[in-house]
């Protein structure tokens, strides 16, 4: 396995690029402003502490790229892994655009390859924050420039970033993830193990954490597990757990503390949609200081649902995590 040693004065995008897995690279304490791709397979990169080692950029959808188009969501991202297997510790990805009112969404990590793993991570933007591939089924439509109507992108987002089918599973444990609206967006299978969500204020008065997508065949989404859910910022009872960004998305917690900024109703169903006739979230135990009266077109797991997912969750990462 090769292993390089990188400081704030190097570019991890030609370091990465130079790379084949299975590899390791080092990070130094200190803020590295570069906006990066990592392609290869099996690359670990870890940071020498998790608060002083920052990955950081400012894209914002609304800015005007050199195509001649606006950024748009997915090509806002600070880190972008295509390849699989990749993993992150001890460090900061952040995308540190902070007027998503005006600038639209401003994503820090985007996960497109399989079998991804962040442990001890810190992920920091306001909107949008973290995606997790693949795209739903309208948007690869749209994306690839695969209908003639003018309206429509024409494939502007590059073939290798378009991440268009497959079950993408990814794990973030022990993580901090911050932001305001849809700040964990996509259809991955993703589980969030003992991470804390840090719902920082909202200009706009409203915030939601998780934006899930999930298509009807699949059977796991986004499993939030021994996590908590704690205001930066937001104001009492302004922040939704979860709201689906296309009909069928899945969100499930279990044994999760929420705290006072959490609505009592917990999920939203996305503005004047039907979603909350399709939408799948659940939760079970959840931890309040305050009364909760979740939306009727929720459901409260059985403990046997519970420990279902809890030990698919033992056994589905048992030796991954260190």
């Amino acid at each position: 396995m090769k292993t390089i040693y990188l400081t704030p004065a190097d570019d991890i995008q030609s370091a990465v690029n130079a790379l084949k897995g299975p590899a390791t690279v080092y990070l130094k304490s200190g803020i590295y402003r570069q906006k990066v791709k990592i392609t290869s397979d099996d690359i670990t990169i870890i940071g020498e502490d998790r608060e002083k080692t920052v990955i950081t950029f400012d894209d914002y959808a609304r800015k005007p790229h050199a195509d001649g188009r606006e950024y748009n969501t997915f090509r806002t991202y600070t880190l972008l892994i295509t390849g699989n297997r990749v993993r992150l510790e001890n460090l900061t990805v952040e995308n540190s655009n902070a007027h998503p009112e005006k600038d639209g969404q401003c994503v820090a990590l985007s996960v497109n390859g399989d079998g991804f793993v962040a442990e001890n991570v810190d992920l920091k933007s306001m909107q949008d924050t973290l995606f997790t591939a693949p795209f739903p089924d309208d948007l690869v439509i749209r994306y690839s420039g695969l209908t003639d109507d003018e309206t429509y992108y024409d494939g502007f987002i590059p073939k290798d970033e378009l991440c268009l089918e497959g079950n993408k599973v990814h794990l973030f444990k022990n993580c901090r993830i911050y932001g305001t609206v849809d700040y964990v967006f996509g259809c991955a299978e993703a589980y969030f193990l003992n991470c804390e969500f840090i719902s920082l204020f909202e200009t706009r008065g409203t915030g939601f954490v998780a934006a899930p997508a999930h298509s009807l065949n699949q059977s796991r989404g986004y499993v939030f597990l021994d996590c908590s859910f704690k205001s930066g910022g937001a104001a009492e009872n302004s922040v939704y757990l979860a709201r689906p960004w296309r009909d069928f998305g899945k969100c499930e917690f279990i044994n999760c503390k929420v705290g006072g900024h959490i609505a009592p109703e917990l999920f939203d169903k996305w503005n004047d949609t039907y979603r909350d006739k399709t939408a799948r979230f659940s939760y079970y135990n959840l931890e309040s200081g305050l009364p909760l009266a979740p939306v009727k077109w929720s459901s409260e797991m059985t403990s046997e649902q519970a420990t279902e997912i809890i030990n698919y969750c033992n056994a589905k990462f048992k030796g991954n995590v260190r």
